[in-house]
């Protein structure tokens, strides 16, 4: 397409034309209720990891001190009430923002109906059920920890109803999904936890464990995730012209300084932990503090490519 050369050419039309051809492709207008979209479909993916991850880290340490184990509970219940909460705000904010209605949309009752009927609807069935069965966590006994990590299933599988796992090929897709998601959920719930116990006497015997499980599950992790970026941006040259693939090379460069602090964590800090140095345990939680924040940006950017991107398969 080019330029139309004409002396009598407004200004207007200038800006139009070059506004056009300057736009990153497959980015979505981005005004308030989407922002608002990004920040509260962020806070559900915390809320979501937590609940799911809440039983994985309770079946992975069962001999963890009770302390730690009365911690992951209640991270876990008020994961699943504060999940609830954001589930509903997020019908009122997809609402608003497909109708372009605003407030009124928002709290407009046809609107709402549509997007109950939509796939966020069978997503919020299946999020409801497995939240309930995850509130078994607070009954001891290995039974009631299996139900919740059926409920933990429920919950990743709920998100492939939704979002870009729709795309072709679909169950391939929605298998990777699942499997990131439950892995993703097992280490970020297991850090406040490890947080609380880095400075008790069973701390090395903890951590320790935890490096072994996460080497093993950080391979599934990132091949899997690797994986299913490749199929959603389809070549290189897609991820730098396209707002997903930009989005997408910021979220990498969050989770590849995750590993390297994962890694600093375990053969560095943990084995200092268990050799006694005296600083060790609190460069061990300025460290875990570190992973939070980056994995809530990490977080962040995954919400921007599901709200306001697409991805260069489906341009």
């Amino acid at each position: 397409m080019a330029w139309p050369v004409s002396g009598r050419t407004s200004d207007a039309e200038f800006f139009r034309f070059y506004g056009r051809k300057l736009m990153m492709e497959g980015l979505a207008p981005i005004d308030g209720w989407a922002v608002l979209a990004i920040m509260a479909k962020t806070a559900d993916y915390v809320a979501a990891l937590l609940v799911m991850g809440g039983p994985l880290f309770m079946l992975a340490f069962r001999a963890a001190p009770v302390d730690v184990l009365r911690l992951a509970r209640m991270i876990t219940f008020t994961a699943v009430l504060v999940g609830i909460a954001i589930l509903a705000l997020r019908f009122g904010i997809r609402a608003a923002r497909i109708s372009g209605m605003g407030l009124d949309g928002a709290t407009n009752t046809m609107m709402l109906g549509f997007v109950w009927d939509s796939p966020l609807g069978t997503a919020a069935i299946w999020r409801s059920v497995g939240a309930f069965l995850v509130l078994a966590v607070y009954i001891e006994g290995i039974v009631s920890i299996g139900i919740a990590f059926v409920g933990g299933l429920l919950i990743a599988a709920s998100y492939t109803f939704v979002g870009h796992s729709l795309a072709d090929p679909r169950w391939i897709l929605a298998s990777f999904l699942t499997v990131h998601l439950l892995v993703a959920a097992f280490w970020i719930a297991s850090l406040v936890p490890l947080y609380r116990v880095a400075e008790q006497k069973d701390a090395p015997i903890l951590l320790h464990r935890f490096g072994k499980i996460a080497s093993a599950t950080v391979t599934v992790l990132v091949i899997v995730g690797m994986t299913f970026a490749w199929l959603m941006v389809g070549s290189i040259t897609a991820l730098f012209t396209t707002a997903y693939g930009w989005v997408l090379l910021t979220k990498l460069a969050f989770v590849t300084g995750l590993m390297g602090l994962a890694a600093h964590n375990k053969w560095r800090l943990v084995p200092a932990l268990e050799m006694g140095e005296a600083s060790a345990a609190t460069h061990l939680k300025r460290s875990i503090l570190i992973e939070i924040i980056a994995i809530f940006m990490i977080l962040i950017a995954t919400a921007t490519l599901t709200s306001v991107t697409t991805p260069p398969i489906n341009l």
